[in-house]
């Protein structure tokens, strides 16, 4: 036994780990060693970030997306999906409601919708920019051109989230349809990194298909890549979808990679997730115990937060802004951390 808490240790010690011990920290029933895994975890996000835990005002602006990921509720082929997009008046009206609750990093998150322009999402950065200079705002909208992450970032975005979603292309495949490429995927989030964005990646835990070496290669690129943010969740099926029968990911494999990623990564910035918190009612407070440090209050307007349906029974989408907000606080502060009323930089370990 004592081998195997000897593991956790060369993983936070090397930053790195091997293929069959990614597979032991995943399987393995000990509870004692599950819990050294997530308190080393612990350790080493409290030594870089205190007991700080980082709030980010999410606005789900757009449900349109032209492509058609098989996972995902808002995939274009899906004819139950009730569409909206929020003017930019209305995306002001969230961030000004944000900020005088505390929030200083705005996420805009949509599908790929073609409606926003560059130079309309140019325009709305730089208008948020404008009224709240002190704020971060972070852009979560997809594949695009470099020119266009060139210009949203003269623009003044600070960040910009990614998904890879797997790292494997074969796995890739299963996950989307054929018009979509795991090279340009990739090639966004390399010049993401290039042009100086802070840059987030993830990956769905359980995904259909998925097995431990494609895990193994979700997180050796993630070692490569050394994003500033990283992203997961456990799948989630949603019915209209044609994954929607498949099975769950789990809170508790969940859990092991979040602790895992941060071994591998000390400083990322690493959200415990809506998703997380939809399988389970502690899922975000287990999610910061295992190492996790960011959570990401809805901003949206209510009446739009049920349609933004990645995936079914999506936790808060009748809270206002401020229930969101403050119930956060008090959820973080029943497990002894402090929400930070501030922009939450990436800090170089």
């Amino acid at each position: 036994m004592q081998r195997n808490y000897e593991i956790v240790d060369r993983i936070e010690r090397t930053r790195n780990l091997d293929r069959e011990s990614l597979e032991l920290l995943l399987t393995t029933e000990d509870g004692a060693l599950r819990e050294y895994l997530a308190a080393k975890a612990r350790e080493t996000a409290q030594r870089i970030y205190g007991n700080c835990v980082y709030i980010r005002g999410l606005i789900e602006f757009t449900n349109y997306c032209k492509n058609d990921c098989y996972y995902c509720g808002i995939r274009r082929s899906n004819g139950c999906a009730e569409r909206y997009r929020l003017s930019e008046e209305e995306i002001l009206n969230c961030c000004k409601n944000g900020y005088e609750l505390g929030f200083r990093t705005f996420v805009l998150q949509g599908g790929e919708d073609g409606f926003y322009t560059d130079e309309r999402i140019c325009e709305m950065v730089s208008e948020i920019k404008r009224r709240y200079p002190d704020c971060a705002v972070t852009l979560s909208i997809g594949e695009r051109e470099r020119k266009s992450y060139e210009a949203f970032f003269k623009a003044g975005a600070d960040r910009y989230l990614l998904r890879h979603e797997t790292a494997d292309e074969a796995h890739y495949k299963k996950l989307h349809p054929e018009e979509m490429s795991f090279q340009h995927r990739m090639q966004c989030l390399a010049e993401l990194k290039e042009i100086g964005y802070q840059t987030g990646c993830g990956f769905m835990v359980g995904s259909p298909y998925q097995t431990f070496d494609t895990l193994y290669e979700d997180l050796q690129f993630i070692r490569e890549l050394q994003p500033e943010m990283v992203g997961i969740g456990p799948f989630i099926p949603q019915k209209d979808t044609p994954f929607g029968k498949m099975q769950a990911g789990t809170m508790e494999q969940t859990l092991r990679l979040l602790s895992i990623i941060r071994l591998l990564h000390p400083s990322v910035l690493l959200p415990a997730t809506t998703a997380l918190g939809t399988i389970h009612p502690k899922g975000r407070e287990l999610g910061i115990l295992a190492g996790a440090n960011v959570v990401m209050p809805n901003l949206s307007p209510v009446a739009v937060r049920e349609k933004y349906k990645l995936y079914d029974n999506k936790i808060c989408t009748g809270d206002e802004a401020a229930e969101c907000r403050y119930c956060m606080e008090r959820r973080m502060e029943s497990i002894g951390y402090q929400v930070a009323v501030n922009r939450g930089d990436f800090k170089n370990n």
